[in-house]
């Protein structure tokens, strides 16, 4: 099976939000860390926050994070709130024989499918998460977006 574009980015998202501690992150960060084109991740961070995978805040200090904690995220939740996952409902070779019922071949690949989607945590391990250093904890600015002065 091979997952739609719009499904990699909402995963490489997921996976750079999860890294985070619960701290928000920028559309514009989220798109430096993951190589994603800013304005596709958009719309695609929006479906997430429309599914509840993520939560999203305006301002200073706002941005995105996710909904619940990184153990409870699947993969499936993911990926369906963006590109829900198609079963194997008909053969996919057209055999007239499996048009009532799928053969066993094909229960057990759509059987795999499901276990495989429904049974990944998103961040099993949290330190092996592929996030850039910088992003995981950026400094504090100062007052109206100044870095806070320094003795000189």
């Amino acid at each position: 099976m091979a997952w739609s574009l719009t499904a990699e980015y909402a995963m490489r998202a997921a996976v750079c939000l999860a890294g985070r501690d619960g701290e928000p992150l920028s559309a514009d960060a989220i798109a430096e860390a993951t190589h994603v084109p800013r304005t596709y991740l958009s719309k695609v961070l929006h479906g997430l926050v429309r599914a509840q995978v993520l939560r999203s805040r305006r301002g200073l200090g706002g941005g995105f994070v996710l909904a619940r904690g990184a153990e409870a995220v699947t993969a499936l939740d993911v990926v369906n709130a963006v590109d829900p996952i198609r079963r194997i409902r008909q053969c996919p070779l057209g055999f007239p024989a499996h048009a009532r019922q799928l053969c066993a071949l094909h229960r057990r690949m759509d059987a795999a499918l499901a276990d495989i989607v429904r049974s990944g945590q998103l961040c099993p391990e949290r330190r092996d998460l592929p996030v850039r250093a910088e992003l995981r904890r950026r400094p504090r600015r100062g007052g109206r977006g100044r870095l806070p002065r320094t003795a000189s």
